[in-house]
């Protein structure tokens, strides 16, 4: 039974103590005007009909002076705790006690954000219809219906909870209330397949359900209609006539709004949408969602909720199972507590299988999150192990998230022994499958992800992965949500949006590849991938299991699992298209978007802040009192410039090309780097850095002199420090090396270090033994060390540079000279020999750094004051003008008007082809060819060889996006050339041009390294983007050029291929 919502009511404040009274003392309340939003319908809009004038986009008021937004007034906050019971559970590791029960408890809190003056009602006082627009057979939680409440009540909200919390019925409210009053509705996705689903969950639940998503429209008058974010964006700059009539936006995951690419779409669309409509905001638990809310208030100058909740509707038990070891390990409960033994047992067990030394923190750790004692091998057979127990104890289905395609694909043939189906199972998987792929060509059906797929999925195991064809991917979720696949193997995408909970999850490793590092989880993609463990109302917990190959720290597996959730961070940027777009609007232009961004208002939410420790900064500056300051200010001054100039001194005398001579083995050196002080060490040896291989690490002429050798020292370093296994490091020294602190006994080492660590060199070389990796060698050497050392009590000597080390260079030999000067400036001194110097010399360092302090602080303050990427956007206009996109008065030219058309490749580049001619004397399948190298992003190996008919226009494409880089160079642009001609990648030119003469599926899969999904997914893009050139051409009134583009959209959109195939949703 859910918790009684009116809990937090009993303690409501009485009438003379409400939020109104409250802001009444401070403001005066301004009645909110009635809503407009969301018209009446008309009885039969026309949405084939032409688009209004560019100028008419959205019923906007002009633009006011950013000084004029309200700054939003949070009120009405209120927290309740609910708890229930449920059975104790010892889950896979063991039983508990009978009959024990577990007390759970969880919060929702709520919070709203109202512009100032408004007549607010506090939601304690809130009296709901009668008759409600939709009613339910079960009882809200109280997350729920305080957000129907404030759909009831026409006000936006957020909802910030768990996966399968049950957010979804706010949203179904605010449609069923729409449909009630006949205004319309639109419920934004960030994905198609996402758009794909829910059309088809609403069809069902509502039937007056549209969907738009760009290559698939259907029943567009419907009141309620799901589309891409995308879509609605460009709705609203075309000034589509269905926004006249909309009153509610349903953005689902507006998490995902903090996504690089494609974050900034949600942006736009929330600031171009009339202030009239209300919004709900369905989001994973974010930490700053009010901030959200705020700048929600603040645009629109309307009330924003905030209904947040931890509830999870089903518990989770977290486990370890450490690789190679036969058990797992309970490492946080159902409460959330973490189990310290348990973690140090499953450490204990890890280290103990890897059969190394348990203070090696490179113990265990090989390539790609692998054991480095059987690879994957070793995985695999852990994963059996896994997957037996669990169908044992009966805790399918089970989802296995893998962090690669290949490795999805590698563990799930490994479980091709394995039957977890029936045999009515497997007839009723074969029948499901046949019934889908039947109306692909008989070519298509033999593809080999095809044939190969189905007897995985007759025996209940599943892959879901980017690579897999569209159709296949369809297929296998309609399975998994049937019951029909026991163990999906998957990548994180499938985390994302789909609601396709399971019993378990399996994390493969909690380590992954982000593009350029290895890195542990981040909290927030563990809790966005865990939280498909558990599924409402059919189990009473979940159950987690990461998998671990290398050691972990205590902290980290806390931050991991227990840590808070990513924050919803702006990720906007500005685009060439959203430019164009806005110069078209009448009451918007790009400096209003910029003003009113969510980037800006996290910007200037941090001003506050700011000026809190800009005042805090003076006070402490001005509190240090120090006597004789303008003697101490000029010893500083002294002391700071000898400091830089012994930067200079040193960097001269350990370059290569001085210092190398004289690093012979057995040389003492004295190494350095930052606070990481190892005192004097022996030289053992000294290497070139090697060459990379892969273009993403560095190059040796790219890096300074001083970083192109690595010295073997041996240093006296901590007691417990492990030598890294690989020995051509990039940072200067070796991560988890530090120094033996002062008066304990330490390990020496011999060390990998860069040349740049060296702090100065000795005359002095010590005998080496000829081998040192017994400790008793080294402690022999070290022995040596210490000897020299008592030998010299005022310090080692050092080689002279002009007379030892032979540096005649006129520069240094100034440098030298320079540096007497100031030593005897600094010498002669007054304080120079006074006890109190020491003393007056460290408050006068702590007075500097409150003085640059709080310099930094006020050139931030008025940095974030001004309105932030306002230099990026003049330097953009500043191409736009050049190029001929616009005119001096910012007013978009024929170039303009068609740039605007595209968005899905780069849309200068684009129109410059098109202006330049480049499509006329082209084959519409060679225009197709070229216009691949605009929407292909992903890696590839393959070495391509053009035929001349795509090498020519593919040169004149070059030679316009060099002369755009160029352009943009000149206009103070941080463009690079190279870098951005070769981001047009050419890889599948032929395939494309192939498949639009005819080639099968099959065949140009043969022509390319690259999965048959990705291929399907560019090939889509592909098609948009024609499509979008067909308008373009259109704009521009060539009608020969709009057939040309219009038959190379024919060829490529084959009816019944395998890549143009209708969703199984649909």
């Amino acid at each position: 039974m859910a918790p009684d919502l009116f809990s937090f009511l009993d303690n409501a404040p009485p009438e003379d103590d409400s939020d109104n009274d409250v802001l009444a003392d401070k403001i005066p309340i301004v009645s909110a005007p009635v809503s407009t939003s969301g018209q009446k319908r008309k009885s039969s809009p026309d949405p084939g009909g032409p688009p209004p004038p560019p100028r008419e986009v959205v019923d906007r008021p002009a633009k006011r002076p950013r000084a004029a937004s309200p700054v939003p007034v949070v009120v009405d906050e209120f927290q309740t705790e609910a708890k229930r019971e449920m059975a104790a559970s010892g889950g896979l590791t063991g039983l508990v006690e009978e009959g024990s029960r577990l007390e759970l408890r969880h919060q929702v809190r709520h919070q709203v954000a109202i512009p100032p003056g408004y007549d607010y009602v506090p939601i304690a006082k809130y009296i709901p219809p009668s008759k409600p627009a939709r009613e339910y057979k079960f009882t809200l939680d109280p997350f729920q219906q305080v957000s129907v409440y404030a759909i009831q009540r026409n006000e936006s909200v957020l909802v910030s909870a768990h996966t399968s919390a049950g957010k979804t019925v706010v949203a179904e409210y605010a449609i069923a209330q729409c449909l009630q009053n006949k205004q319309r509705v639109i419920y934004t996705s960030p994905i198609k397949a996402l758009s794909n689903q829910k059309y088809r969950e609403m069809l069902a639940e509502f039937g007056d359900v549209g969907l738009m998503t760009g290559d698939v429209t259907i029943n567009p008058t419907a009141t309620c209609l799901v589309m891409t974010t995308e879509i609605l964006r460009s709705m609203l700059y075309r000034g589509s006539e269905i926004m006249r009539e909309v009153a509610w936006v349903i953005f689902d995951e507006i998490h995902y709004m903090r996504d690089k690419e494609r974050g900034v779409v949600w942006e736009e669309t929330i600031i171009l949408l009339p202030h009239t409509v209300r919004y709900v905001f369905l989001s994973a638990t974010i930490p700053n969602a009010m901030q959200f809310a705020e700048w929600i208030c603040k645009s629109h100058e309307q009330p924003c909720h905030v209904v947040y909740t931890d509830f999870r509707p089903t518990p989770l038990q977290h486990y370890l199972f450490p690789a190679g070891g036969e058990g797992i390990y309970l490492v946080v409960n159902e409460k959330g507590e973490f189990k310290e033994d348990n973690f140090s047992k499953a450490m204990g067990s890890l280290q103990e299988k890897m059969g190394e030394d348990p203070a090696d923190p490179q113990s265990g750790k090989g390539r790609k999150g692998k054991s480095k004692k059987g690879g994957e091998k070793k995985g695999s057979s852990d994963i059996s192990k896994i997957i037996k127990m669990i169908m044992l104890k009966n805790y399918n289905p089970v989802i296995v998230f893998a962090f690669s395609k290949r490795e999805c694909e590698a563990l799930a043939l490994t479980m091709s022994k394995f039957e977890f189906n029936s045999n009515d199972e497997q007839e009723l998987v074969t029948s499901i499958f046949q019934n889908a792929i039947e109306n692909l060509s008989p070519d298509d059906r033999n593809l080999p992800q095809i044939s190969n797929l189905l007897p995985l999925l007759k025996r209940g195991i599943g892959i879901h992965h980017g690579g897999l064809l569209p159709i296949l991917k369809e297929v296998i979720e309609i399975l998994f949500q049937e019951g029909l696949i026991k163990v999906l193997f998957a990548t994180e995408t499938f985390s994302i949006g789909l609601n396709m909970p399971a019993k378990t999850v399996v994390f493969t490793a909690v380590r992954k590849f982000d593009g350029r590092e290895f890195r542990d989880l981040s909290s927030g993609e563990y809790i966005q991938m865990s939280g498909r463990a558990g599924r409402r109302g059919l189990d009473d917990r979940g159950v987690v299991i990461m998998m671990c190959d290398e050691k972990l720290e205590p902290a980290s597996a806390k931050t991991m699992v227990k840590g808070e959730a990513d924050r919803l961070d702006s990720a906007f940027h500005l685009g060439y298209n959203m430019i164009l777009n806005l110069l078209k609007v009448e009451t918007i232009s790009p400096e209003y978007m910029l003003e009113r961004c969510f980037f800006q208002f996290q910007s200037n939410a941090g001003i506050p802040v700011l000026e809190t420790e800009l005042k805090a900064e003076e006070r402490r500056r001005d509190s240090i009192r120090i006597p004789d300051e303008h003697l101490v200010a000029a010893y500083y001054d002294y002391r700071q410039q000898l400091d830089q100039m012994g930067e200079d001194f040193r960097a001269v005398i350990t370059h290569p090309t001085y210092s190398l001579p004289f690093l012979q083995a057995g040389r003492l050196v004295h190494i350095k780097h930052k606070d990481a002080d190892f005192g004097w060490g022996v030289v053992i040896n000294f290497q070139k850095r090697i060459k990379s291989k892969t273009k993403s690490e560095f190059q040796i002429d790219e890096i300074p002199p001083h970083e192109q050798y690595i010295l073997d020292v041996l240093l006296h370093c901590d007691a417990g420090a492990a030598l890294p296994k690989d020995r051509n490091i990039t940072m200067p020294t070796p991560g988890g090396i530090l120094p033996c602190p002062s008066g304990h006994k330490g390990n020496p080492l011999v060390v990998p270090v860069l040349l740049s660590t060296v702090e100065a060199i000795s005359p002095i070389r010590i005998f080496l033994p000829k081998d040192l990796r017994q400790e008793q060698a080294r402690d022999t050497v070290w022995k040596s060390v210490l000897e020299v050392q008592r030998r010299f009590p005022d310090g080692i000597t050092l080689l002279d540079p002009i007379e030892n080390m032979g540096i005649k260079d006129e520069k240094f030999l100034n440098l030298v000279k320079k540096i007497d000067v100031m030593e005897k400036k600094m010498f002669s001194n007054p304080l120079h020999r006074d006890p109190r110097l020491p003393h007056l010399y460290t408050l006068y360092a702590q007075k500097q750094m409150a003085q640059t302090n709080i310099r930094a602080l006020r050139k931030r303050i008025t940095a974030t004051q001004d309105v932030l990427q306002l230099e990026e956007l003049k330097c953009r206009k500043r191409v736009l003008r050049r190029l001929g996109f616009t005119n001096s008065s910012d007013i978009a030219e024929m170039k303009g008007r068609v740039a605007c058309e595209i968005s899905t490749g780069d849309e200068l580049l684009l129109t410059e082809l098109i202006f330049n001619g480049a499509f006329n004397t082209l084959l519409p399948e060679q225009c197709a060819g070229l216009l691949s190298c605009f929407v292909f992003t992903e890696k590839s190996e393959q070495q391509t060889k053009l035929t001349e008919e795509l090498a020519a226009p593919l040169r004149v494409m070059q030679e316009l996006a060099r002369r755009i880089a160029k352009v943009s160079q000149e206009s103070k642009l941080p463009l690079v050339e190279d870098e951005y001609v070769q981001s047009f990648k050419v890889e599948l030119m032929e395939a494309v041009v192939q498949w639009c003469r005819g080639a099968s599926f099959s065949d140009i899969c043969k022509l390319t390294d690259q999965f048959e999904g990705n291929l399907i997914r560019v090939f889509r893009r592909l098609g948009e983007l024609l499509r979008q050139m067909t308008q373009a051409a259109k704009v521009i009134g060539n009608s020969e050029l709009q057939e040309q583009f219009q038959k190379a959209s024919e060829m490529l959109e084959r009816p019944n291929s395998v890549i143009f195939c209708s969703s199984l949703y649909l």
